[in-house]
């Protein structure tokens, strides 16, 4: 089945395959789109995560140096206590906001860490519960630019034919490497949607 026209004009999805892994029961799809090329999407049961976290609340859409420098603030406090242990500790996005409804400048993005849930935190270091539960989760290696798209692809086209709508739980990003280090400077994530039976 090929997947809608997008509002952006880009073209549609192909969703090349779809089977359910015997290993675990999870649900598996392959999609392809002329930029993205095999993207894997994969239906899962995800743990509750503790994290340390700094926020902004504005616009963040494109700001590359802003994502940059909340990482290093948040990275740097974590290392200085003794709690970087990748690839254990996980380092993850959070969007609070839907960017269709809510305002710019009302956005609120945290950029996190995982931490023991026992952990304290101070100043400008807040911290929060990932609450765990079924996700959604599509594996991508994208540029700095094709987040948008990425997130395109399974909350616009993905979501609407996958018979799963989309939960009231916090949507999250994985950042699964640093971009300096990749080849072709390319940012390897996974998109985490929670979801629920239609």
């Amino acid at each position: 089945k090929s997947g809608t026209m997008l509002s952006n004009g880009v073209k549609s999805f192909d969703i090349s395959s779809f089977y359910i892994s015997v290993i675990n029961q999870n649900h598996l799809w392959r999609m392809s789109m002329n930029k993205f090329k095999d993207v894997k999407i994969e239906v899962k049961d995800l743990p509750e995560m503790t994290v340390a976290y700094v926020r902004n609340i504005g616009p963040y859409k494109g700001n590359e140096k802003l994502f940059q420098g909340m990482y290093a603030k948040v990275i740097s406090w974590a290392g200085a206590r003794g709690l970087l242990n990748f690839p254990k500790t996980k380092a993850i996005c959070v969007y609070h906001d839907d960017p269709d409804i809510t305002e710019e400048t009302k956005q609120r993005v945290d950029v996190c860490v995982s931490i023991p849930p026992d952990t304290k935190v101070d100043g400008e270091i807040g911290k929060e519960i990932i609450p765990g539960g079924k996700f959604a989760v599509g594996h991508f290696e994208i540029n700095a630019d094709e987040y948008q798209d990425a997130w395109n692809l399974i909350c616009g086209v993905w979501m609407p034919q996958s018979g799963y709508q989309c939960d009231d739980r916090l949507c999250y990003e994985l950042s699964l490497n640093s971009p300096n280090e990749h080849p072709q400077h390319k940012h390897i994530i996974e998109i985490c949607v929670p979801v629920k039976p239609l």
